[in-house]
């Protein structure tokens, strides 16, 4: 069995694909394996991986199914990975080469029953790491951006541990909910160690979640409730909290769930962020008119 699992949800990405597996092909670390969920494509996604099967340069295991969105592909990996660690390597994204030994060779330096895994740095391919540098051992994601932290990081989770926390829900008619909500549930309970080494090459689409956030908001609002009503039960931050309440109500509205009070752990903070939350409404409904 190897160590690590890298594994890649990916949807219509065939054109993207490419670079992320030359990567992996090249790493100066063999000990992984590659999963990838196509999360159903109509691209030449499903070619191109039983081409690479063929080649046999590097374990790979193939997923197809109808599309979930990235938090059920997700769910898909966490069901089919038996390597002690994983991470994500988003389609659009590849790994330096020595990316896989410098989680592994962390991996074995530390008490490996303390934490739940790892937090590396992303970099553009500019070489500019995204955010901020960690200044401690070890933290919480969540602990890591309340003490100032910025930008994204690379997760390596223990297997046993994030599987052991509920699934992504699935909205019938939905396609989205936060990846940060298990994290959450993770961060209760493990601390993560901290490497400050770059792990991932970022590279952002126009097309991508990032880049079209409002779109989202309208689009899956039962996701972004479930998101919302998480944060608020195990976040550490006051202000963190409410500002999930705003955007609770924005999202309530959408569905005409009017009653914000019904299903929010924050009963006082949602009130006072009412006004503020159809402030938001308004806003997205403007940024997504036709």
């Amino acid at each position: 069995m190897k160590t690590l699992t890298v594994f890649t949800p990916a949807f219509n990405r065939a054109h993207l694909l490419t670079r992320l597996y030359e990567s992996l092909c090249n790493q100066t670390c063999q000990d992984f394996n590659w999963l990838i969920v196509d999360d159903g494509s109509t691209d030449e996604t499903k070619a191109l991986v039983s081409k690479w099967i063929a080649e046999n340069k590097i374990p790979i295991a193939y997923i197809y199914q109808e599309n979930q969105g990235m938090h059920g592909a997700h769910n898909t990996a966490y069901k089919n990975i038996a390597a002690p660690l994983n991470t994500c390597i988003d389609s659009d994204d590849y790994m330096p080469l020595n990316g896989v030994e410098l989680i592994l060779s962390k991996w074995n330096a530390i008490d490996q029953k303390k934490y739940a895994g790892i937090i590396g740095l992303d970099a553009l391919e500019s070489g500019a790491i995204l955010g901020s540098k960690f200044t401690s051992d070890y933290t919480t994601l969540e602990d890591f951006y309340l003490n100032g932290g910025s930008g994204d990081k690379k997760l390596v989770y223990r297997t046993d541990i994030i599987t052991s926390y509920p699934e992504y829900p699935i909205f019938e008619g939905e396609r989205y909910v936060g990846l940060g909500t298990k994290y959450l549930f993770v961060d209760k309970d493990y601390e993560m160690a901290t490497l400050n080494e770059v792990l991932v090459i970022v590279d952002y689409q126009p097309t991508g979640s990032s880049n079209t956030m409002f779109y989202q908001y309208m689009k899956y609002p039962k996701g972004f409730i479930y998101n919302r009503i998480t944060t608020m039960k195990y976040s550490k931050s006051t202000k963190r909290k409410f500002i999930e309440c705003i955007h609770y109500i924005s999202s309530c509205i959408i569905v005409k769930r009017l009653n914000f009070l019904k299903d929010s752990p924050e009963k006082i903070l949602t009130i006072l962020a009412i006004p503020f939350g159809i402030a938001l409404y308004l806003l997205i409904r403007f940024k997504t008119r036709k």
